[in-house]
């Protein structure tokens, strides 16, 4: 499911059924992953519950708007190879020359769309549990830095980062 409203675009990992065992019976309650982001480099996910599946996905769609972390981007791919991970979940994230696309899967993908990334190779390890592997890419993009973080970070300019080191812009 996918909804263009405000610039933001926001996808569904995964709305599950919860079941609760009472004395009385079983209650049925339903909870929703979602990510959203603006595609400008900007992503947030969030996990929302409710009695309902829509308002749960209502529920968390707003959440993962109000919490939008801001992510280092390169043109159209990240400025590096970095890895994530959460729980048992690994991803690798690798930029790619332009016209290659999202090399990626599932919950991976959702994210980099939502963030703006076009060129981009991925590859998730370890468990394959969509929420876990879609924070373990968060967790991934979170950790790039730009050329003017890294040269405010060294107390150096951008043109001293770029001279004399392996860092490009």
């Amino acid at each position: 499911m996918e909804n263009k409203e405000n610039s933001f675009i926001d996808c569904v990992i995964s709305v599950r059924r919860v079941t609760k065992v009472t004395k009385g019976g079983k209650r049925f309650s339903f909870s929703a992953q979602v990510v959203s982001g603006d595609q400008q480099g900007r992503v947030g996910i969030a996990r929302g519950s409710s009695h309902e599946a829509s308002l749960a996905v209502t529920k968390a769609t707003k959440s993962a708007r109000r919490n939008l972390a801001t992510i280092a981007l390169r043109g159209t791919t990240v400025p590096y190879e970095v890895k994530g991970s959460h729980g048992a979940s690994q991803v690798t994230v690798r930029p790619a020359s332009k016209g290659t696309g999202r090399i990626a899967g599932g919950a991976v993908r959702a994210v980099l769309k939502a963030a703006g990334v076009v060129d981009v190779l991925t590859k998730a390890h370890g468990s394959s549990n969509g929420i876990n592997v879609a924070k373990a890419t968060l967790n991934a993009l979170a950790q790039m830095r730009t050329v003017v973080d890294i040269a405010r970070l060294r107390g150096k300019t951008v043109q001293e980062i770029i001279r004399g080191s392996d860092v490009t812009t």
